[in-house]
This record gives structure tokens, C-alpha cells and sequence, in this order.
């Protein structure tokens, strides 16, 4: 029987690794929250010119993710995040000092830039600190960053733009990026064999159980082959679509209930947190369940197909029945997020660790063009339309095409006798 590992490991790296991946979702959701509360009227900004806004962060985000993910593997993904954190901070407040457009642009997109190599620098680190049976769960620890974020900065922004105004919102919700990232250095290690906290055998422990899993997947020689693979293309262009359909959904979520007759921003708050909260109980249920049963294709597609199904159904509900279309939002954005942690953990499961950090920041930048994509068309359709229903079939019929790559590429389930935690 293998020795136990260390559980101190979940108690030192994942509250940081949530904090940190929290505050770096601020900027990406309250934004729509801006829009709906007044920021468009203050600055003069067109429909067309609040779409692309809406989508410009993610084509920083798109440009400099394989550069950031090479990086964080080869190098440090501490430091990295680090000088990204007080970047990011920065910008976030400066969002709320700016008058006009030209400068808007510049700063969405360089707070794309500084974001970029996050995601897939924090997945990297979680990948030195917890084995195959664990990942599933750290992932989902660690993007449960982003609904729990969304559910409480909803709220939050609200009640911000309500009393304050738009500006003060970016300013008080940017400057802790700053503060936090001092707190980052001091607490985190980059690998288990840095840490003071653990003693050498657990150190040589973990580091043996890493070391093992590494064994049976098949060596590749270099990026370029790696990017050429069937199974790296076929990931990226699942997390492309799946990319479209939720930051369709996050970005325009507060406009599409803000429509509403008699809708205020307080309540618009409170409804558009909601559905991150359901994301939060899936994502938790999926994380545990997938790792138990070392199962990730059975908590990814059937989750795509929901949300398909249900932002669909909204459209075939038609505008006049809100109260109906807002329960199949509620269901279709907690479906959105549940797959995450196992999604990221077939990835690691899959992919030899010599390209692994290179391989994530592909496919997360493919996620990222996705996600302008979504941001961009949705808000394009909108307006162009004056409804939502050619948005919602376009997010609807991206996660169809999700669901089917999943089906084919994330591998069907080997009877593994998984270590008790």
C-alpha cells in the first residue's frame, strides 16, 4: 500500500491559487456590469464600440498565452504571476480614471496581455503539487475562482455602481490585485522540494508519484509535434467553442437581464449571481466524482449538451416569458462551468509533461480566441438583431460541437485502483 501524501499540500496551495485566479476574474465580468450601468452614456461609446470592449481583452489574452505557458514550465510561474498580479491591478483601477474611448481600448487590451499566461501558469504549478487521482479537484479549486467571483462581484457591483458610480467600482475592485501579490511571493513554492513546510519524505514522496505518472504516456519529442498532434488539435478546438458559449453568456448576462421591464442595476446584481452559484455546487460534484471514478469524458459532455439544450430553449420561450428564460440560464450557466476540473485534468492525463505547458497554453489560447469570438458576436448579434435569439443559437450550437469533440477525443476511462485522500 502507497504511503499517504501530505494534506497540508491542499491547505497551503489552494486557498492562494483561489485567491489569486479570483481576483484576476474581476476585470473580465464587472466590465459588462459597467456597460449596463452607465459607463456607455459617460463616455459616448456606440453599441458597435461596446462590443468590441467587451471582446478586445481577450485578443491580448489570445496573443501571448503559448509565450506565458513555456515560461511558467521551464522556468517560474511564481514570478510570473507575480509581476502579473500588480500589472493587472493596476490597469483594473485605471479602468476607472479613463475618458475616452482610445484609452478605454488600449488598457482592455494590455489587461488581456498581463493576464494571459495565468491560467495556464497556475494549472502547471497545480501539476508539480498534486498527482493524477488529485488533479481534477485542484483545477476545480482553482476556477472555482471564477463563478464564485462572478456570484459575488455581481452583487457587489451592483450595489457599487447603484452608490458610487462605474469609476469607483473598477478603482476599489483592482487595487487588491496589487496588495495580494505580495502576499503570493511570501506564501507559495514553486515545487514540493522548495517547500519548508513539508519534511523530505514527503518531498521524495510526491515527487516519486509525479515522476510515475509520467511512465506509460508516450514521449514526444518537441512542441511542434506536440501541436501537430490529433489529440491537442481536437482539445483546442472543443475549448474554443465551449469558449464561446460562456463568455457569451458571462459578458451579456447583465445586459440581457438589465432588459427587462422594470429590471434596476440592484437587482440585475443579485439575479446574474445566481446562476455562479450552481456552478460552484457543479463544479465541486464533477471535481470529486471525476477524480473517484477516474472518469473525465462522463462530467464534461453531458454538461456541454445542457447548456445547449436549455440556451436554446430560451429562444423558443421568446422574451415575454423572462421568468421562464431566466431558469434555463440559471441551469444552462451552472452546466457551463461544471466540466472545468475534469477538462483540465484529461489534459494532464493525456499529454507527456516535456510539452505540457506549451500544449495548455495552446489550447487555453484558442479558449481565449473563443471567448472574443463569443464576447464579440454575441454582443454583434444583439445589436444588429434588437433580440437575443440569433446570440443564444450561435452559443447554443458552438457547445453542440463541444460536446461531439468531447465525446471523440477525451479518452474512455481505465479501471484504476485510486489511493484514498
Amino acid at each position: 500500500m502507497k504511503p499517504q501524501l501530505a494534506q497540508v499540500r491542499w491547505y497551503r496551495i489552494i486557498p492562494v491559487v483561489f485567491v489569486t485566479y479570483s481576483l484576476a476574474y474581476l476585470d473580465r465580468a464587472n466590465f459588462g456590469f459597467a456597460v449596463a450601468g452607465g459607463m456607455a452614456g459617460d463616455l459616448n461609446i456606440t453599441p458597435n464600440t461596446s462590443t468590441l470592449l467587451s471582446s478586445l481583452f481577450f485578443l491580448g489574452y489570445f496573443f501571448f498565452q503559448i509565450p506565458g505557458a513555456q515560461y511558467a514550465a521551464h522556468k517560474a510561474a511564481k514570478k510570473l504571476i507575480f509581476i502579473s498580479l500588480i500589472c493587472w491591478g493596476a490597469l483594473a483601477a485605471a479602468t476607472g480614471m479613463v475618458n475616452d474611448t482610445t484609452t478605454l481600448i488600449v488598457i482592455r487590451f494590455m489587461l488581456g496581455v498581463v493576464e494571459s499566461a495565468v491560467m495556464p501558469a497556475m494549472l502547471i504549478l497545480l501539476s508539480q503539487w498534486f498527482t493524477k487521482e488529485e488533479r481534477s479537484r485542484a483545477n476545480t479549486f482553482l476556477i472555482l475562482g471564477n463563478p464564485v467571483t462572478v456570484l459575488w462581484m455581481s452583487v457587489l457591483s451592483g450595489y457599487l455602481i447603484d452608490s458610487m458610480g462605474w469609476r469607483w467600482m473598477f478603482i476599489i475592485q483592482g487595487l487588491p490585485g496589487i496588495l495580494w501579490a505580495f502576499i503570493w511571493w511570501k506564501l507559495i513554492d514553486e515545487r514540493p522540494m522548495e517547500a519548508k513546510w513539508l519534511s523530505e519524505d514527503e518531498k521524495m514522496e510526491l515527487e516519486k508519484r509525479l515522476q510515475e505518472e509520467q511512465v506509460g504516456i508516450k514521449p514526444v519529442k518537441n512542441y511542434a509535434e506536440a501541436f501537430r498532434s490529433r489529440k491537442v488539435i481536437l482539445l483546442s478546438l472543443q475549448y474554443l467553442l465551449w469558449s464561446v458559449g460562456v463568455y457569451g453568456f458571462v459578458m451579456w448576462l447583465p445586459s440581457i437581464i438589465k432588459a427587462a421591464p422594470d429590471m434596476n442595476m440592484v437587482t440585475t446584481g443579485w439575479l446574474s449571481s445566481v446562476p455562479y452559484l450552481f456552478a460552484v455546487i457543479g463544479m465541486l460534484s464533477a471535481s470529486y466524482f471525476s477524480d473517484k471514478s477516474g472518469n473525465r469524458k462522463i462530467f464534461i459532455w453531458p454538461f456541454l449538451l445542457i447548456a445547449a439544450i436549455c440556451l436554446y430553449a430560451t429562444v423558443l420561450l421568446g422574451p415575454e416569458k423572462f421568468w421562464f428564460s431566466y431558469v434555463l440560464l440559471v441551469i444552462a450557466g451552472g452546466a457551463l462551468y461544471t466540466p472545468y476540473g475534469p477538462f483540465f485534468a484529461a489534459i494532464a492525463d493525456v499529454l507527456p509533461k516535456n510539452v505540457i505547458g506549451g500544449a495548455i497554453g495552446l489550447i487555453n489560447s484558442l479558449g481565449a480566441l473563443g471567448s472574443f469570438a463569443g464576447s464579440y458576436l454575441v454582443g454583434y448579434l444583439n445589436s444588429e438583431t434588437g433580440n437575443f435569439n440569433a446570440s443564444y443559437t450561435l452559443m447554443s450550437g458552438a457547445l453542440v460541437l463541444a460536446t461531439i469533440i468531447t465525446w471523440v477525443v477525451i479518452p474512455a476511462p481505465k479501471k484504476l485502483q485510486v489511493a484514498p485522500i
